[in-house]
């Protein structure tokens, strides 16, 4: 092993001589040429040094406890004057120059990368989490701001005019000196949370939903000092423009904006075949917001914040969507922008005494000052004394945010490069003092009985099969089936005010009028959306159930056919719902147009039959049976079940078919086996039945094939059959021999979710 270790060092030592050697000749071949133009060899070579660099002390940064873009923002630091100009200053100079084209092309990568940040910011900002949190998070985020805002106002007002780019404007420093140490990084606070499996806890959701207030309010303050920046004075005309284009555009953005933003997402997806035409969209939205911003005279980054705050409440954001551009985000233009921001910062001029002294002083006033702040805030919120120590220790976090806000002042020119400097270095300390102070201080905090019973819903919808449903589609005719399967549509949507895309297969519509089928339409319509609001949503805290409304899209104008199923499945949808009047053939089992819809969708679905009864949905009262066996197809189906009782009050009765396993083990052994597999599935089901707050009574059959089992118990009467089973390969939809002959000899009415 010693002597494999002595060889790599001899084969690194080889590499590092080579590439040594390499770097005349690289030199040349990426200097800028003759003509003042940037070279694009150098910036690529800009551009792969820093993602590497950044990658590497960012993983390093996440090994030991600290956020990763603390790892970033070092990187740029030791590629920067502070370490890599120190001992190499020509060669640093020659790669990242200070000025001219060259510096020109990284700095619009930076540039754009603002926004993309803002954009990513804005799409994870929760007001959902907010408005649930309520009067705590208000008043910790309104001492959280004030107090340390006051703080850093003050002491801009008294550093010496050296220190200041424009003396004349040293109000606007005093604002972004003060922004800057008065909000909380949303990203950070958030990871350190998370990590600690906080984030469920009401305290921890409290620090969240404060630094999303928090964060908010900066930006707003932000481009409103950037409004008065830009005017070149201070007066009460500027001060009002700014204040009041800055208010008009958020009230437009959060009523008309809202609408717009949602239909644009939801037209591109439904209607575009290229290849993520909803990145696009999203990205065009976010950089003309921030244009429209600009044009009113305030910074385009409060556009592409609120863009992304409005892009992330879209009900067609898919979670493929939403990581891929996050994606783009995470490994491009955060490590770019955060490395950037690294370079432009000089430590070295903290060599000054005055310096030093200014950054200690930064440091601990933002410390000191957020820390009171946010005790405050969270004693007048009615929080424990603990509970306020950890929101002190929590809400000191700035790194991302500070360094953005830093870096936007500064290219404003309402921060020199010595405050900029400082401000990089306060965001770094108080970033990396943050995560071990806040795990002190969450490892006193008792688990609460209310919190214990929200975390253990929360665990549950986290595996949940129709708490996850995004997007269904729902494919019916004028049936008794196809009202029945609207109805369900509407009170699984209902459950979390998922949207619906409904289509008409009904005959009849084919042949009618434009205006019958519209009216047909839109009875089917009302019937989804009654069912929608006779159901409340599923919220892991009861308080926060509320009656629940659905988005419902309808591309039928009469003509649908059966293929035109497929063609809309692949716009994306979770759920297919099928409710036609041709279930099943003479011969047995599902008809050939029940065939010919599963296999345009490649993604569960919900088959009904109403059986020889007019039944709409379950009415109060009703008797469900949901035969289960332990497989995730059967546990689908137990939600479908429960979604449907939890609405009418209806009584819910689950079947376990033992089905004896361990092959090789004596004849008790199997016993044994199945027994403990049984009694694990049923407490799955206990728990199910309680987060849905449905009475349950289970019952088991053993010895007995599964299909006589279930139809023996149907004999006691029941009005609803729930089966859950797994998709069989092959042109003909076959679910098997179970569900085949439930099919064909059940009376009760029928759903078969298939996986």
């Amino acid at each position: 092993m010693g002597a494999d270790s002595v060889v790599l060092r001899h084969r690194a030592s080889k590499l590092i001589v080579a590439l040594l050697a390499l770097m005349p000749a690289s030199a040349a071949a990426a200097a800028p040429n003759s003509t003042g133009g940037g070279s694009e060899v150098l910036f690529f070579a800009q551009l792969a040094l820093i993602l590497v660099v950044g990658r590497l002390l960012g993983e390093a940064a996440s090994r030991i406890g600290q956020p990763s873009v603390i790892g970033q923002l070092l990187g740029g630091l030791v590629l920067g004057p502070s370490v890599f100009g120190l001992l190499f200053p020509s060669a640093q100079h020659f790669l990242f120059p200070t000025g001219g084209a060259q510096k020109s092309m990284i700095d619009a990568v930076a540039d754009l990368g603002v926004l993309m940040l803002l954009l990513l910011t804005g799409m994870e900002t929760d007001l959902q989490l907010v408005r649930r949190v309520g009067a705590a998070a208000i008043t910790v985020a309104a001492a959280g701001v004030a107090l340390p805002f006051l703080c850093g106002f003050a002491l801009g007002e008294f550093i010496p005019a050296e220190f200041l780019p424009r003396p004349d404007a040293r109000l606007v420093t005093s604002i972004f000196l003060g922004t800057a140490l008065s909000i909380s990084s949303v990203k950070i606070v958030a990871m350190v949370v998370r990590e600690m499996n906080f984030m469920r806890r009401d305290l921890g959701q409290i620090i969240v939903a404060s630094a999303i207030l928090e964060d908010t309010t900066g930006w707003i303050i932000i481009a409103v000092a950037l409004g008065l920046a830009a005017t070149g004075n201070v007066d009460l005309w500027s001060v009002g423009r700014s204040v009041i284009g800055t208010a008009l555009f958020m009230v437009l953005s959060f009523t008309v904006g809202r609408r717009i933003v949602f239909t644009l997402i939801r037209w591109t997806n439904d209607h575009l075949e290229s290849e993520l035409p909803v990145i696009t969209t999203i990205l065009v939205i976010m950089m003309a917001m921030a244009v429209t911003t600009a044009l009113i005279g305030v910074n385009t980054v409060l556009g592409a914040f609120v863009a992304g705050i409005l892009i992330g409440e879209s009900p067609i954001l898919t979670q493929h969507i939403d990581e891929r551009l996050r994606g783009l985000i995470v490994a491009l233009f955060m490590p770019v922008f955060f490395g950037l921001a690294g370079l432009s910062a000089d430590l070295t001029v903290l060599k000054d005494p005055r310096l030093a002294l200014l950054a200690v002083g930064l440091i601990a006033i933002a410390s000191l000052g957020k820390f009171l702040g946010a005790f405050v805030g969270g004693k007048l919120g009615g929080l424990s004394r603990a509970e306020s120590l950890a929101l002190g220790c929590a809400m000191n976090a700035r790194g991302s945010t500070e360094v953005i806000v830093a870096t936007v002042g500064l290219s404003a020119g309402v921060l020199s490069q010595n405050l900029f400097t400082i401000i990089v270095t306060m965001a770094v300390c108080t970033t990396m003092a943050m995560p071990p102070m806040l795990r002190w201080a969450l490892k006193r905090l008792p688990l609460r009985s209310s919190e214990r019973l929200r975390i253990a819903r929360e665990q549950l919808d986290a595996k949940s099969f129709v708490a996850n449903l995004e997007r269904l589609l729902l494919a019916a005719d004028d049936s008794d089936n196809g009202k029945f399967a609207s109805q369900l549509a509407g009170v699984i949507a209902g459950s979390g005010g998922k949207p619906i895309t409904m289509l008409d297969l009904s005959r009849k519509a084919r042949k009618s009028t434009q205006t019958q089928a519209k009216s047909k339409t839109d009875d089917a319509r009302e019937e989804i959306e009654a069912a929608a609001q006779a159901t409340t949503t599923l919220e892991a805290h009861p308080d926060a159930e509320k009656p629940s409304r659905v988005h419902v899209i309808s591309r039928s104008n009469g003509s649908q056919r059966v293929a035109d199923v497929a063609e809309e499945a692949r716009r994306g949808y979770d759920l297919l719902i099928v409710g036609i009047g041709n279930t099943r053939e003479r011969r047995g089992g599902f008809s050939g147009a029940i065939s010919r819809l599963a296999k345009g969708f490649e993604g569960p679905l919900i088959i009904v039959d109403a059986g020889n009864e007019e039944i709409g949905r379950p009415k109060d009262g009703s008797k469900i049976l949901i035969p289960v066996n332990g497989t995730e197809a059967s546990r689908r189906a137990v939600e479908v079940g429960l979604t449907l009782a939890r609405v009418n009050r209806a009584k819910v009765t689950t079947l376990y078919v033992t089905r004896p396993s361990g092959r090789g083990l004596s004849g008790a052994a199997r016993r044994r086996v199945a027994r403990r597999d049984e009694l694990a599935f049923l407490e799955d089901i206990d728990d199910l039945a309680d987060r849905y707050e449905v009475d349950v009574h289970s019952t088991t059959r053993a010895d007995m094939a599964p299909d006589e089992a279930i139809l023996r118990e149907l004999k006691r009467g029941y009005d609803l059959i729930v089966l859950g089973a797994g998709r069989r390969p092959g042109d003909r939809l076959f679910i098997g021999d179970t569900a085949a002959a439930v099919l064909d000899r059940a009376s009760a009415s029928k759903l078969f979710v298939a996986s």
